[in-house]
């Protein structure tokens, strides 16, 4: 009888070692396809961070920030930000009442006024403006002078008409 039960025993724990040593293959296996597809996974998303870091760079190119020669022209006046400064100097002209006037159009459903601004360099700016419905952009030339005041002449524009 004793010999019966380890007899049994023997058995049991030869299937449970048999079913442990099956299943422990297959989860390896698993396990590796899983760390291949995210290895794969993790390649792809460096190969996209690098294209948007070159596609960012390129957007840059034409940034008063990241033009040294053009921020030499500033240097004298020890402006910490000189971006931010001519950009919030253009946004005060919105502040008139009625269109902005550095926009040679009369706004259809409200004001016309200037929302995004990009200054290219130390003399000239893009912006878009808009009246809620129509839109359009302005190609400025900028003076900041050594009294801190900044003069803004309109270059060009155009006003998108909408199709429908």
């Amino acid at each position: 009888m004793k010999n019966k039960i380890f007899l049994y025993l023997f058995v049991f724990a030869a299937l449970i070692g048999l079913y442990l040593f099956v299943s422990s293959g297959k989860m390896a296996k698993t396990l590796d396809e899983k760390i291949q597809k995210k290895e794969t996974e993790i390649v792809s998303l460096k190969d996209s961070v690098q294209k948007v870091q070159l596609s960012l760079l390129d957007m840059q190119y034409f940034s008063l920030e990241n033009n040294d020669d053009a921020l030499a022209y500033y240097e004298h006046l020890n402006l910490e930000n000189p971006s931010r400064y001519i950009a919030d100097k253009l946004l005060e002209t919105n502040e008139s009442k009625g269109d902005n006037p550095l926009i040679p159009y009369a706004g259809m459903e409200s004001d016309f006024k200037i929302n995004k601004i990009k200054l290219l360099n130390h003399k000239w700016i893009i912006a878009d403006f808009s009246d809620g419905k129509y839109w359009g952009e302005l190609l400025i030339k900028y003076e900041l002078k050594d009294d801190m005041g900044v003069d803004f002449t309109l270059m060009d524009n155009l006003l998108y008409t909408r199709s429908n």
